[in-house]
C-alpha cells in the first residue's frame, strides 16, 4: 500500500489496446464489490488499478 492505494494490477500502457486492460480489470472488480479504479503511473508508464484505503470511490459506478 503506498499513499492510502492498494495496487491491484499493473497494464503497460503502450500495448495495443492502451488502457482498455485495465478498464476491463477494473470493472470486473467493481462487480465483485471493489472500488478500483484505473490511474497513469507516469514515472513507470503504466496504468494501475488500485483500491484507495480511505474508501474514496464509488463501486457503484
Amino acid at each position: 500500500m503506498v499513499n492510502g492505494r492498494t495496487v491491484l494490477e499493473r497494464f503497460p500502457a503502450g500495448g495495443p489496446r492502451g488502457s482498455w486492460p485495465a478498464e476491463e480489470f477494473a470493472h470486473a472488480r467493481r462487480l465483485e464489490g471493489l472500488a478500483a479504479e484505473v490511474v497513469m503511473d507516469l514515472a513507470t508508464d503504466t496504468f494501475l488499478v488500485i483500491v484507495r484505503s480511505d474508501g474514496v470511490g464509488d463501486a457503484a459506478a
